[in-house]
């Protein structure tokens, strides 16, 4: 890649800046990246990635001499007319988004004409009209604003910078939506160029529309249990009509993640405050709460009181392929768990140290079998891959009860079966060896 490219800002180094400034640097540009947090970009200047993402470390070694890490956003201002934002947005208690950061960085940037603030974050449409006022308030009307949400999935965030299905820019028809048209231009992408309160929504609106499709085929398999019917048999009838498509029909125990759960809420409380009730949204939102916790009853339907015995969570991060845990059914699973007196026992390859700080009271196990070790039942919370390869018969002799639970619907359950454990997926009903 050519390095005649022109050299960007990048202003946070979480999941989103960090790929995005990695994406950039690959494709030639130099990339000056900016955080609050001193130890991270000290970790970052000595080569260290804070966050476990596929192929992300290399792609930072491969493009080290492009990548400028610093806490001044001098650095960023002196040498780059785009300043991307991918500040956190977290939702408040009253699951509004939390712009706090957002509005930091917007307070931290001078008065120019000739720079621009391009918004990764997350915000709610409308939030790029009011910065601008806020900016016209200050003096600071000459700088750009362009809105051009990120669709990075954690686990896949790498391929996902350098094959996007879509790029979205949100701007006024100025010089700084040409800019950023012409960044991504190398990656060939459909382009959607609209207006800033149009790219806003549409970043909101793709993950709750998501996140509805997940009850919706969750809400499927609860009636699958009722009827007899296998949820999977009719997600794949489903999911061959062109219209519906095949993707976010895996019925299991509910999403979770740093996105579904907060742009969900986030555009529910959006359309709140402007004086719509979203209905829909809330269904998504409480059939998603009740989904983790059927997992409980799924257990005592198998064991009876769970008072004494011992559990095993198989995964804890929300997704496979990443150690967030944020909005993780695991946390919800072990703390109903031992709640109603079970005892836990977990494990996951690569959260664990993100897990320890949130979930307390259980076992941390040194590997799958060591966590099934002794368990009355097994629950697999996130399908890694290497618990799909288990052999279910090593899992069996650790065992002391039979009840593996797919949390998932990713097993085999004819291995498992095959091993003597009673299988029980979500909406398959269960198998065992005499079925």
């Amino acid at each position: 890649m050519s390095d005649g490219r022109q050299p960007i800002g990048v202003i946070g180094t979480g999941y989103v800046g960090l790929v995005t400034a990695a994406g950039f640097a690959h494709l030639g540009s130099h990339v000056y990246c900016i955080d609050i947090d001193a130890d991270k970009i000290a970790r970052l200047q000595a080569g260290e990635i804070p966050i476990y993402e596929p192929g992300l470390a290399e792609m930072v070694a491969a493009n080290r001499e492009r990548l400028h890490f610093s806490t001044q956003i001098a650095d960023a201002l002196e040498r780059a007319r785009l300043l991307f934002v991918a500040v956190g947005t977290p939702p408040t208690y009253s699951g509004d988004a939390d712009l706090s950061a957002v509005h930091a960085v917007v307070d931290a940037i001078p008065a120019s004409d000739r720079h621009a603030l391009v918004m990764k974050s997350t915000v709610p449409a409308g939030t790029g009209a009011a910065i601008k006022r806020v900016l016209a308030e200050h003096g600071k009307d000459g700088l750009a604003y362009v809105s051009c949400p990120e669709f990075l999935k954690e686990g896949s965030a790498v391929k996902d910078f350098l094959h996007p299905d879509r790029v979205v820019v949100g701007d006024d028809g100025d010089w700084a939506g040409d800019a950023v048209v012409e960044l991504y231009a190398p990656l060939d992408a459909p382009l959607v160029r609209t207006d800033v309160a149009s790219a806003e929504m549409v970043k909101l609106a793709s993950n709750a529309f998501l996140a509805t499709k997940i009850s919706f085929i969750n809400e499927i398999a609860n009636v699958c249990e009722e009827t007899g019917a296998d949820v999977t048999e009719v997600a794949r009838g489903m999911g061959l009509d062109d219209r519906i498509g095949h993707k976010f029909l895996q019925a299991g125990i509910g999403f979770g993640g740093s996105c579904f759960p907060k742009d969900v809420n986030a555009l529910k409380q959006l359309a709140g405050n402007s004086g719509y009730h979203f209905q829909l949204l809330n269904a998504v939102i409480e059939v998603n709460e009740l989904q983790k916790r059927r997992v409980i009853s799924k257990l005592q339907k198998h064991l009876g009181s769970l008072v004494g015995r011992t559990v095993a969570l198989l995964g804890l991060a929300f997704k496979p392929n990443t150690d967030d845990m944020r909005e993780a059914s695991s946390l919800v699973l072990s703390a109903r768990l031992q709640a109603d007196g079970a005892k836990v026992r977990v494990y996951d390859p690569i959260a664990e140290q993100e897990a320890r700080s949130l979930i307390h009271g259980v076992h941390f196990a040194t590997d799958a079998l060591d966590a099934v070790a002794g368990a009355d039942a097994v629950v697999l919370v996130t399908e890694w891959d290497e618990f799909l390869g288990l052999d279910w018969a090593q899992v069996a002799e650790r065992m002391d009860g039979t009840l593996v639970l797919d949390g998932r619907n990713a097993l085999d359950p004819e291995a498992v079966v095959a091993a003597g454990l009673t299988y029980e997926g979500i909406g398959r009903g269960t198998l065992t060896s005499s079925s």
